[in-house]
């Protein structure tokens, strides 16, 4: 088997670049595609990319917090902790006794660290070309829901996106990317993008292919960006990402990704599954 396998892509940015890159093929889909089947053009792909993909949750009027709730997923515990001042609801009388100006007490509210692992998750990003647009979107949700829920419980988030596919008899073109780092502020806009939004792959990953050298270019092209299975694995990733969770690839058959109430129940029986959150009435 032959395979063809990109660099790792360590960082958004270095994803960008790569997507960016001059195409060394005249006719490659990821910039001259249509935008109906893309879901974008080339620019506004682009733009979201930089910018993140926030319409889905106001075409919903709802909050990343709300589907949280909607998949089943509590809030972030919180505990009373004393705050001394000079004013305040109560007396610390031995700090009164000692002549302390800051001697009165308040319980303020804060939320408790519960500082756990960091979790990897590698998301395939190729689909067939059938899947509609919704499925795609409300995988994405869902699963952006989920990790937002993991980082509100003191875990680390990493997140890749894998793009793996078959072509010939043979050939196995793959590569990923990653789109949240470790320890870095959640940006929700970038993960609904690149989880949700089909220009990810329809106009990004197909671009990276089309920037490649013209020969894997145009092989890949006239293959037509190949075909399933799509499943990437855990060594597509550095060796330094440990234990990795793998999602499946979308494919248009199933039927959890019809509603958004479905696709977030499915993915939170899933996380329940791997021990990630509490499953629906545990304590």
């Amino acid at each position: 088997m032959t395979e063809r396998v990109l660099a790792p892509m360590l960082s958004w940015q270095e994803f960008l670049d790569a997507a960016r890159a001059p195409e060394s093929i005249p006719d490659g889909e990821g910039r001259h595609g249509t935008a109906e089947w893309a879901g974008a053009t080339w620019e506004e792909a682009l733009r979201l990319a930089v910018d993140g993909w926030h319409l889905p949750l106001q075409e919903q009027r709802i909050t990343v917090g709300a589907l949280r709730e909607r998949a089943g997923l509590g809030s972030p515990v919180m505990s009373l902790e004393p705050v001394w001042d000079v004013t305040g609801s109560e007396v610390d009388i031995g700090a009164y006794l000692a002549g302390e100006p800051e001697c009165m007490v308040d319980s303020v509210p804060r939320q408790v660290s519960r500082r756990g692992k960091v979790v990897a998750f590698l998301i395939p990003a190729a689909y067939s070309h059938e899947t509609p647009h919704g499925s795609v979107r409300n995988r994405g949700l869902a699963l952006a829901a989920l990790c937002a829920a993991l980082i509100e419980a003191g875990h680390g988030v990493e997140i890749w996106s894998g793009f793996t596919a078959r072509a010939g008899e043979d050939e196995v073109y793959s590569g990923v990317a990653r789109v949240i780092t470790p320890g870095e502020p959640l940006d929700v806009g970038r993960l609904i993008f690149a989880v949700a939004h089909p220009a990810m792959l329809r106009r990004l990953w197909l671009a990276v292919w089309d920037g490649q050298d013209a020969a894997t270019a145009a092989a890949f092209k006239a293959a037509s960006y190949g075909r399933p299975p799509y499943t990437c694995r855990p060594g597509d990733l550095p060796g330094e990402v440990r234990d990795p969770y793998v999602f499946p690839y979308l494919d248009p058959g199933e039927l959890q990704w019809g509603d958004l109430d479905t696709a977030l129940s499915w993915c939170r029986a899933m996380f329940a599954e791997l021990g990630l959150i509490r499953g629906r009435g545990s304590r």
